[in-house]
């Protein structure tokens, strides 16, 4: 049994503590035109302030994060 969860994707969290913590979850966020890696703003906005800037609905945002959720769920092998 591995002793490491998969990484969960919050609307809540900052967008450079998923830069830190998760770089893959980026990549899958880019996919979606959340493109925050370069924004000197990535330090401050959370998740759900970067939809929001990018004109993403609640619920567009949270079938964004629930897709990449199940995506790093499988890619450690959690799903």
């Amino acid at each position: 049994m591995q002793d490491k969860k998969p990484y969960v994707l919050k609307k809540e969290t900052v967008i450079s503590e998923i830069l830190n913590d998760c770089p893959k979850a980026i990549e899958l966020l880019a996919e979606y035109g959340i493109l925050c890696v370069s924004c000197f703003l990535n330090q401050f906005d959370t998740l759900e302030t970067g939809t929001k800037i990018h004109h993403m609905s609640n619920e567009e945002a949270q079938k964004m994060i629930d897709e990449i959720n199940l995506e790093l769920a499988k890619e450690e092998n959690w799903a």
